[in-house]
């Protein structure tokens, strides 16, 4: 009886916390989220190239991140682990096309409890059905429904491969800057003039988001977010790798009259602190939820935490070190060639862990990749050394890597072994450990795995 007593007492406890929660003045929440966009390539983050007069607007009204990084950069694992506050390996979707653990939750429940309708319109790429019950719907008709509070996401398929949508017209080849860590060559400029066609057509999607929030007059009370994923897919543009390119991602939030207009951290942050922080924006407390997974200790929590403080302005201090998690299988051709990484504010330290083999995958195997991207660079490499010895890099890395990312943010100069810096290396590598540790990563054993993890929406 007493356990009864106790059972009924929790019960009516958790709904009186619901129904405060509910009685409050809850934000809504609408994210959305590039596909295969460079952190960089947008007028906020200072590219040189893109017109992105919406994006521009949207951090002049709010907040930009520049220490924002997903743990692995490709389509289904960045999603997954923004979805569900945990990292890849932990949740089960490392390789991409790849699903969570059975009984993984995902936003959907968490801000569900605290009664939230959770929408999304466009790319899904995650699974199963049951970890991630979106409602599907466009912005539109879930504008129509405010009776309570909402959490829409607008998953884009741009600028993803292939480059059709936007005007490439509007981009001169021989006037845009390129990049340090693409190989300069006119095919590349041509295929970047495309990329950014995409990505301005992306902006304009952004613009009549804020329209529509505008019109249904309740754009004061909408934390309104935009964030490009992972690094584009030129051969180094960051796709597939452990580089600041490849992991690092904009990420701009508006939230009238709290967060500052046109203010900006430094803070190292993770898409598997979203979900925490939204959670506790949103009247709950994510140190008590069960997110179905556990790690290594036994804990089923968020793998992430609440940046809410820094939203307020309250610090620009958040994670001392950011991951990364790379896993070759699951791309198609793909071959074993995992990488991981660990980052701190200064350095970027990378670990290879098949280094003998060699990287492998639809870049370099034929199929569309192969003939958009790399041959014209291979062949480009047969009258110059210069494109032959890094497109020799892209397949043949050393076992570590170190990069000082202060003045080298687009790692270009390999700093491991170096006497100086032995110091930060050892850290670097210990600080990896650990987290793969936690995360029950064991490196090779669990890269043999990845083929078990792949298969949406099963």
């Amino acid at each position: 009886m007493k356990i009864l007593i106790r059972i009924l007492l929790l019960s009516w406890c958790s709904l009186c916390a619901a129904l405060a929660v509910n009685a409050a003045e809850q934000p809504n929440i609408v994210i959305l989220l590039a596909d295969d966009m460079t952190w960089s390539d947008c007028e906020p983050y200072g590219s040189p190239n893109v017109k992105t007069p919406n994006m521009q607007a949207l951090a002049e009204q709010g907040m930009r991140f520049d220490g924002m990084f997903t743990a692995t950069a490709m389509c289904a694992p960045t999603r997954q682990q923004l979805y569900t506050g945990l990292f890849p390996i932990r949740s089960g979707a490392f390789p991409n096309h790849s699903k969570v653990r059975k009984g993984v939750k995902s936003i959907v429940h968490h801000l569900g409890e605290l009664g939230y309708e959770v929408s999304l319109e466009g790319k899904q790429h995650f699974g199963p059905k049951e970890s991630f019950p979106f409602k599907s719907r466009n912005l539109a008709k879930t504008l129509k429904n405010t009776e309570g509070p909402f959490c829409h996401i607008v998953a884009s398929s741009d600028p993803h491969k292939p480059w059709s949508t936007g005007d490439a017209k509007v981009y001169d080849p021989e006037k845009i800057i390129v990049p340090p860590n693409l190989i300069d060559t006119p095919h590349t400029r041509r295929q970047l003039c495309k990329y950014y066609a995409e990505i301005s057509h992306l902006d304009k999607k952004l613009g009549g988001i804020m329209e529509s929030l505008a019109k249904a007059k309740v754009a004061d009370n909408t934390i309104l977010i935009f964030t490009s994923e992972q690094g584009m897919t030129l051969p180094f543009g960051g796709k597939w790798t452990c580089y600041d390119t490849g992991l690092k991602t904009s990420f701009i939030v508006r939230w009238p009259g709290v967060v500052k207009p046109g203010s900006s951290n430094n803070a190292l942050v993770q898409y598997v602190d979203v979900v925490p922080t939204l959670v506790t924006i949103a009247g709950g407390d994510p140190s008590q939820i069960d997110t179905g997974c556990a790690n290594a200790d036994g804990k089923r929590g968020f793998d992430g935490r609440s940046f809410l403080p820094v939203l307020k302005g309250d610090t620009k201090i958040f994670r001392k070190f950011v991951y990364g998690a790379q896993t070759t299988r699951g791309i198609f051709n793909g071959k074993d060639y995992p990488i991981r990484s660990a980052r701190d504010d200064n350095y970027l330290y990378i670990r290879n862990l098949n280094h003998e083999g060699v990287f492998s995958n639809a870049y370099v195997l034929g199929g569309a990749y192969y003939k958009d991207f790399y041959q014209p660079l291979a062949a480009a490499a047969e009258t110059s050394s210069k494109i032959k010895k890094r497109l020799k890099f892209f397949q043949h890395r050393p076992q570590e890597e170190l990069y000082d990312v202060r003045k080298d943010p687009y790692s270009l100069n390999n700093l491991a072994g170096s006497p100086e810096l032995a110091e930060v290396q050892t850290r670097l590598a210990k600080e990896l450990d650990s987290w793969m540790r936690q995360q029950k990563d064991k490196g090779l054993e669990t890269e043999k795995t990845a083929p078990h993890r792949k298969g949406r929406m099963k």
